[in-house]
């Protein structure tokens, strides 16, 4: 994947989360334009086969570390995505996704702070939890659940949301929120529980697809190449625009029609059972975008069933043994 152009703003960045499914993209892309990449990762979800490629990069560097310690780096550019967004991840250690979401938010921006470094939260449309407005805009306030299972990831967010805005108005960070609705692509974890990963692996697999609900929930998904051009767009932004900025493809279809497309794509006979909703799982999600193309002059360009595609074929490569996750 390319850039379209050369970013104005920035010539070296800390990518937190970097080697992850998102981060490892960013990564490529910053470099393939010429900005020299640091890459930070603790490598609980993320991995180094992500980025195994990058090391030809002479302007390409990797740390081992977690970001809920404090780091010293010499940057102008900080993109935060430091933490698991599969519920199967960030819930088999709550205490640490809200450290990760709030102490390493501290330390991040601390070193924004010192350096005069521009930095960027990689938000989430969780923070509107189960939305009782359709479609969810940068305005509403959300339906969050402070106490459920989903709280430390929803409330954690929600927290470093705040904390980038207080950086910004008591010390001038230059900061900048941006909330990712849904997205997928190649590079996704086989077994993090989200939709799009766990339907392909049973498809190709000739499994049954399990759907939580009855399926009548709909959800909107981006293609990992149109969410990065987004977060680099907003990175480069002018210093005045904060956000925080909805990034996601607006195209909403239920579960049911999307397990059924996936079948169709893969060429699969899988067939479809349904068991109970998760607690505090989401009814409707759809992002309202008109910030993302007023401000930034993005709006996503992959279609569903190109996007699918893409990584069905990037997932039937995989060794089997990866499917069987």
């Amino acid at each position: 994947m390319t850039y379209s152009m050369t970013p104005k703003n920035f010539r070296r960045a800390a990518v937190a989360g970097g080697a992850g499914f998102i981060g490892s993209l960013l990564c490529e892309t910053l470099l393939s334009v010429g900005v020299d990449v640091i890459c930070i990762d603790n490598l609980v979800t993320g991995s180094l086969g992500n980025i195994s490629d990058l090391h030809r990069h002479t302007n390409f560097e990797f740390r081992h570390h977690d970001v809920i310690d404090p780091i010293l780096i010499d940057v102008d550019a900080i993109f935060n995505l430091a933490c698991p967004a599969s519920p199967t991840h960030y819930q088999r250690d709550p205490i640490k996704t809200l450290k990760t979401n709030v102490q390493g938010s501290i330390n991040l921006l601390d070193v924004a702070r010192e350096t005069g470094a521009r930095i960027l939260q990689a938000s989430t449309s969780e923070i509107y939890g189960d939305p009782l407005e359709h479609p969810q805009a940068e305005s509403y306030w959300g339906n969050v659940n402070p106490i459920g299972p989903r709280a430390s990831y929803d409330e954690g967010k929600r927290c470093a949301e705040t904390l980038f805005f207080e950086y910004h108005r008591q010390y001038g960070v230059k900061a900048k929120v941006v909330r990712i609705f849904n997205t997928y692509g190649p590079r996704m974890s086989r077994d993090d529980g989200r939709v799009i990963p766990k339907f392909i692996r049973q498809a190709l697999n000739g499994e049954t697809i399990t759907i939580y609900g009855d399926g009548s929930q709909t959800r909107s998904f981006c293609y990992v190449d149109d969410l990065v051009q987004g977060l680099i767009r907003m990175m480069d932004s002018d210093d005045d625009l904060i956000g925080p900025i909805n990034l996601g493809n607006p195209s909403e279809l239920t579960i049911s029609a999307l397990a059924g497309r996936i079948i169709e794509l893969a060429g699969s006979r899988s067939r479809i059972a349904f068991s109970p909703l998760p607690t505090d799982d989401p009814r409707r999600r759809r992002p309202d975008i008109g910030a993302a193309l007023r401000e930034l002059g993005w709006s996503p360009s992959v279609g569903l069933n190109e996007g699918l595609r893409r990584t069905i074929a990037c997932f039937a490569a995989e060794p089997a043994a990866l499917l069987e996750a």
